[in-house]
């Protein structure tokens, strides 16, 4: 049986020290500012990112490339390995689709090879979540079908709650009315939002004031966690520039719950969409809403 690996794309904001530790390759999806694109070879520090959209700079997004997906692909069935893809969601972006094209053709080159790709059904660090949990079945000795069926059983196990601090961001994405967005930033109206079961981003509830909506996002987890206490060890936290907020989420808890937290900085591409001050909740439990 040959050995296999993982990969993801750069949408699951996983830690720089998580990804090196258990050899994840990752797919870019590069930004754009004006003509400028970002991606390996011209990165932009996140915070930097943050701060031009605070000032008024909007940038676009774009899905992952097949040729370049291909490429990586290519140089590790040459080395020998199966590969494990898990995507960021289909009803978000066309990377997954182009990650299965590239793994076609991957294969009909290679066709001892086996190239799986799963649509994640989810964004950010729910796509991260979903990785972490991989890895800890391929460390457990996990075949790669074995640890494909798992991750594709529980894809809608992996729960994603977040809250924004611009609903003009929003807007921008049709995710709400151009109405909604100035009424409830002049009221102070904080939406709870989270990541369906086919993997869409909507809106769920609204509240009044930034702590009680990451106050919300903490309930959700006595909500929803249930029986999945136990099926991992971990919480993840990601946020656009407000790194004191997420702390305050972590300390709420950990007042009640034993599990590992990673925090981290949402990635542009999500970012671009969502804005700074964007807090996100991950969990597994059993359901997503």
């Amino acid at each position: 049986m040959r050995q296999y690996l993982i990969s993801t794309d750069t949408t699951a904001d996983l830690t720089d020290d998580f990804v090196r530790e258990n050899s994840i390759d990752i797919h870019t999806l590069f930004y754009a500012f004006g003509e400028q694109l970002y991606g390996p070879g011209n990165e932009m520090p996140v915070k930097e990112f943050y701060t031009r959209m605070r000032n008024g700079e909007m940038p676009t997004t774009m899905a992952c490339n097949p040729e370049d997906v291909a490429k990586i692909f290519k140089k590790r069935v040459a080395e020998g390995y199966d590969i494990l893809h898990i995507a960021f969601s289909s009803a978000l972006s066309s990377s997954y689709n182009n990650c299965c094209i590239a793994a076609r053709e991957v294969m009909e080159e290679y066709p001892e090879s086996k190239i799986i790709v799963i649509d994640s059904l989810a964004a950010s660090m729910g796509e991260g979540l979903t990785v972490y949990r991989a890895i800890q079945l391929k460390n457990e000795g996990k075949s790669i079908d074995e640890t494909a069926d798992y991750i594709n059983a529980h894809r809608r196990n992996f729960v994603h709650f977040f809250t924004v601090d611009d609903l003009h961001h929003l807007y921008r994405g049709g995710r709400v009315s151009k109405t909604t967005a100035i009424v409830g930033s002049l009221a102070g109206i904080k939406p709870i939002l989270h990541v369906n079961d086919a993997g869409q981003l909507i809106p769920v509830g609204k509240v009044r004031g930034r702590k009680k909506s990451l106050l919300t996002l903490v309930s959700k987890i006595d909500e929803l966690m249930g029986s999945y206490k136990d099926e991992t060890d971990a919480i993840f936290i990601g946020h656009g520039d407000c790194l004191e907020d997420a702390e305050f989420v972590a300390s709420k808890i950990r007042e009640k719950y034993n599990h590992k937290i990673v925090i981290n900085t949402i990635c542009p591409t999500i970012g671009a969409h969502s804005g700074p001050g964007t807090l996100a909740l991950f969990f597994m439990g059993e359901s997503r809403i």
